[in-house]
């Protein structure tokens, strides 16, 4: 059932787009040196970068702090090493979530020097400031399987990987043409098309790269269209 709040519909070729020799990235809020003050978070989701990595290349070592960051791979193979030691390389399927807490240090790298690395970065604030740094990777392949949607990150222990903040908890579902879902009904609902297109209740066809931002908007159906579509849904406070 929708409810009486509001969906904003924001296009892919409306992000923020940073384009430099080895990185091709679009940001849904603002990032970096693009800063729109209307446009910083929606809800506890301040951070959705789609990023492309050339062979070889990635983000080499850089700080963080108080935030829960969350990496979904789309495509290819991204390197992870911090400065707890943590080492990991993600594919698609595996969820990675890294808490920033007091600080960490940490590179991103693209794993391939042949192939290109498409992935999501995402982060949201904790609900405790000055945690100790943590790492965590879960795969979730067989789950996503089952064509429905799949709790990938979670602050209250319903997912495959934790993440430091109660009222936020992302889901992912990787759907079969016609296949619909239920998008959940929180204060704030981020809705993400990585990959193919989805008709969202009441709001019309999402393309790849779209997105709606539910505000108290209600539980609506989300029904994949032709080709089916990968999913990201952020729901939070």
């Amino acid at each position: 059932m929708t409810g009486t709040g509001t969906v904003d519909i924001r296009r892919a070729a409306t992000r923020f787009h940073t384009r430099i020799d080895w990185l091709d990235s679009w940001h849904s809020f603002s990032f970096g040196n693009h800063y729109d003050p209307t446009n910083t978070h929606h809800g506890l989701l301040l951070v959705l970068n789609d990023d492309r990595v050339a062979p070889g290349a990635g983000f080499g070592t850089h700080s963080h702090r108080d935030m829960e960051i969350v990496t979904w791979v789309l495509d290819g193979r991204l390197e992870h090493r911090d400065s707890e030691g943590n080492h990991g390389v993600i594919e698609p399927g595996l969820a990675q979530r890294m808490s920033a807490g007091t600080g960490i240090r940490h590179s991103e790298m693209n794993a391939s020097a042949t192939e290109p690395v498409h992935f999501l970065q995402m982060w949201v604030l904790p609900d405790t400031a000055g945690l100790r740094p943590g790492y965590e990777q879960q795969s979730v392949a067989a789950e996503l399987a089952s064509g429905g949607l799949v709790t990938v990150a979670s602050g209250r222990d319903d997912g495959a990987v934790h993440i430091n903040q109660r009222d936020a908890k992302l889901l992912i579902g990787r759907l079969s043409p016609s296949t619909s879902v239920d998008v959940p009904d929180a204060p704030h609902v981020h809705v993400f098309i990585a990959r193919g297109s989805a008709e969202l209740e009441d709001a019309g066809v999402l393309d790849e790269g779209d997105a709606a931002r539910l505000t108290a908007a209600g539980a609506r159906r989300l029904t994949a269209g032709a080709n089916g579509a990968e999913v990201v849904i952020w729901a939070t406070a």
